[in-house]
């Protein structure tokens, strides 16, 4: 609970860090607006103009030309790509002629009372330019025209020269050729005084800003649909130049693809006559196969000697089969004992032997017969063995006969069969060679008629030409200015005005190392009370009156409260519980100051005070008791009590009337030479015991703690200690020193006051203005 307290607290304290300053806010803000006023009321207004195309591709089947797209490889991945054709709407050569066409180099502007305005196709005037259109685009140059009536003008070349008159039509001569400047229409009384600028800049200038403001991008992702889009203080001017744009990508492209489109008629033209010339030389190649082969139909060949081939070995088999018979036979017909029947079937198509088989074998089979009958010494056996022989012996004639012929036969096939086996077995490689021949004729031949096909195709896309793009909305401007938006400008401005005062405040707020108020104390010392605040006063000697209401009276009044209701429940040294020292870290801090009021607050209640002065180092005297002690010729003080033991206590104290109260005040004295050694003298204790008995408060103003000895070597005569801050001048970090001093017991009864305090930082009885209104010297008077 006690955290989360602490934390709004902070957040408190942070938000009154900018509160409290709310005049740098409020005169950031105006200062902000009035600034955001200006430029938006003389800065020129700026239009933006968007058109949407289409992108055609080449390899859309609808297109003459995508035909062509197949001969090329690359076609797909450089004409068709849009992320390319984008590159190409904002190259410097499409640029460059768009700038040509439209004259962007040569513009016409009118002076007005701060600013010139751009004339934009709507110049009362026209400049003839008799120059080169090369020298034209290189030269940058001025020209001034001031209208004087209807007929006549002045001109300068540059703007710090005499005018000269001249009339219209009149040839001007310049450094780069003459210029001739006509009216557009009959000059009007109105246009009598007007102030006109022609402006010629260097195309490659126009170019380049064009590039940099023209703006082309898909309309999504994978999309051919482009927006190109652009800003210019003319709406006219950005649409025509995003038309013209367009134009131009279209008659580049266009261009392109003629050029493509002949130098691939061309190519095919070359091709075909050398495809058409190796047609020819592989026609020629088949011919001189087939005559050196002696064959027109390789495969059909090969089928027929195979067939005679098969027909030659049926006929071998057979003729083979048949000498075998006719052996057999023989052998039977050799033995001219036996009279065994032959096979009368053996004669294998020879009728000679077929009739003498058939006869003997009849002639057998009646001997066979007879020979049942009869013996074989009867005659009729006898002369049918004769005839017997003689057919065997005409058998074995024609056998033998027959032999010779079939061995004859079967050479000649055997010949015929090794002719065709060699005719067969190179059909092969022929019918390889033959093919390899017709292989390269079928690949020209497609080849050949495949870039005849192209041809024509070329031929139709160079009379055909197709659109590149397809224009979905023309440049259209925004009807409106997109710069300045007055609306943004305005809120930007108004962030800006809180902006800049409160990064200034966190900034210091950051680096600030300084205390401020009761509160910065209080968190950084936590274990010593702070009695109060004092108030900021323009005066330094400004002293609290008798019954005064003031701030600074007030304030000391809160702190002489604290005090009094501290020093009641705390235990002080024996006899000097009502002396009151009063210290700081460092010189400047108000402890003189401080001592002087607060003991005038204090006799206030009608108490016996005396004032110490103990910074015998650097004594600082208000002007009032510095007044009275040259009116009453006062000289002596503590130092000449502690030098001098002659001189007595009572004689150096002396009474003051101060603001109407009765103060009794021991001055510092002279300065002298051993402040630390004097400070020591055993005349200090006899002093604090006799004043410490004799008044009711006794404030010392001691010298500063840190910077020398002087407090602590007398610091045991202090029953309470009064540690002096200053507001935005106390380093946070030297306020280590009062806890060490106070951790230490160096300082009996450390009490904290932060004097200094500006208004705005100050206590609650100040915000809301119980004290009073402020006065002429700054400080407050009561309200009635």
């Amino acid at each position: 609970m006690q955290l989360n307290q602490e934390n709004s607290f902070s957040l408190k304290k942070s938000i009154k860090l900018y509160t409290k300053r709310w005049i740098w806010f409020v005169l950031s803000c105006l200062i902000c607006l009035g600034v955001a006023y200006l430029y938006i009321r003389y800065s020129v207004p700026q239009y933006s103009s968007t058109a949407k195309i289409m992108l055609i591709s080449e390899n859309d089947k609808s297109s003459p030309t995508a035909a062509l797209s197949e001969l090329s490889p690359m076609s797909s991945t450089s004409n068709a790509e849009t992320e390319d054709e984008i590159l190409v709407f904002t190259s410097k050569t499409v640029i460059n002629n768009v700038a040509k066409k439209l004259n962007l180099n040569i513009r016409y502007f009118t002076q007005g009372r701060v600013l010139e305005s751009e004339l934009y196709k709507s110049a009362p005037i026209h400049v003839n330019f008799i120059a080169p259109d090369s020298l034209l685009q290189t030269i940058d140059f001025n020209f001034f025209v001031d209208v004087t009536s209807e007929t006549g003008f002045e001109y300068r070349i540059n703007e710090e020269d005499a005018p000269e008159s001249k009339s219209f039509g009149e040839s001007i001569p310049t450094f780069f050729g003459s210029i001739v400047v006509t009216p557009k229409n009959n000059i009007s009384n109105k246009l009598i005084g007007e102030n006109f600028r022609v402006n010629v800049v260097p195309i490659n200038y126009i170019v380049d800003d064009l590039r940099n403001r023209i703006g082309v991008y898909q309309s999504s992702d994978l999309s051919k649909v482009l927006d190109i889009y652009l800003v210019d203080p003319i709406p006219q001017k950005a649409n025509d130049i995003i038309n013209a744009l367009i134009a131009e990508y279209d008659t580049h492209t266009t261009d392109l693809k003629n050029i493509r489109s002949k130098n691939t008629a061309d190519f095919i033209d070359s091709r075909v006559d050398l495809i058409a010339s190796d047609l020819v030389s592989v026609d020629d190649s088949i011919v001189r196969f087939k005559t050196g082969n002696k064959v027109t139909d390789v495969t059909s060949e090969a089928g027929m000697f195979l067939n005679s081939s098969v027909t030659n070995e049926q006929a071998l088999i057979e003729s083979t089969t048949q000498l075998r018979q006719l052996n057999y036979m023989g052998e039977s017909l050799s033995n001219t004992n036996s009279y065994e029947a032959i096979p009368s079937n053996l004669g294998m198509g020879d009728a000679s032997i077929s009739e003498l088989s058939a006869r003997y074998n009849e002639l057998l089979d009646n001997r066979k017969r007879l020979l049942q009958s009869a013996g074989e010494k009867n005659i009729v056996v006898v002369e049918l063995d004769q005839t017997l022989n003689n057919i065997r012996q005409s058998l074995m004639q024609n056998v033998n006969n027959a032999k010779k012929s079939l061995s004859i036969k079967i050479g000649s096939l055997e010949n015929q069969s090794n002719l065709l086996n060699s005719k067969i077995y190179s059909v092969p490689g022929q019918q390889s060679k033959l093919r390899g021949i017709e292989r390269k004729q079928g690949i020209k031949e497609s080849l050949y008629l495949y870039l005849l096909q192209k041809r024509e195709e070329a031929a139709i896309s160079l009379t055909s030409t197709a659109p590149n793009l397809k224009v979905l909305d023309e440049a259209y401007d925004s009807g409106t200015p997109i710069s300045p938006n007055k609306k943004i400008l305005f809120i930007a401005a108004f962030f800006i005005g809180l902006f800049v005062p409160f990064s200034i405040i966190y900034v210091g707020d950051l680096l600030d190392t300084r205390i401020h108020n009761k509160e910065d104390l209080e968190q950084i010392i936590k274990n010593i009370t702070v009695l109060g605040e004092i108030p900021k006063v323009n005066d330094v000697e400004f002293l609290v009156e008798r019954n005064d209401r003031s701030l600074l009276s007030e304030s000391f009044g809160i702190i002489r409260t604290n005090f009094d209701y501290i020093i009641r429940g705390r235990k002080s040294l024996d006899g000097y519980d009502n002396v009151v020292f009063v210290t700081s870290t460092i010189n400047g801090e108000g402890k003189s100051f401080f001592s002087m009021n607060f003991s005038l607050t204090l006799a206030n209640t009608d108490k016996r005070v005396l004032l110490i002065g103990a910074d015998i180092r650097n004594p600082k005297i208000p002007s009032e008791i510095k007044n009275q002690k040259k009116a009453n010729n006062i000289e002596i003080g503590l130092t000449e009590y502690l030098t001098e033991e002659s001189i007595l206590l009572g004689s150096i104290i002396n009474t003051y009337n101060v603001k109407g109260n009765q103060i009794d005040v021991l001055l510092s004295g002279k300065i002298p030479p051993n402040p630390a050694e004097l400070l020591m003298s055993d005349r200090m204790k006899p002093l604090f015991d006799y004043v410490s008995s004799q008044y009711d408060y006794v404030i010392v103003d001691t010298a500063p703690s840190m910077l020398v000895t002087d407090t602590l070597l007398f610091s045991q005569f202090a029953g309470h200690t009064i540690y002096l801050t200053r507001a935005d001048y106390t380093e946070k970090e030297i306020l280590n020193y009062a806890k060490e001093l106070h951790a230490d017991k160096k300082l009996n009864g450390m009490m904290l006051v932060v004097n200094d305090v500006k208004q705005s930082n100050f206590g609650y009885g100040a915000k809301y203005g119980y004290y009073g209104t402020p006065t002429k010297k700054g400080f407050f008077k009561r309200k009635n």
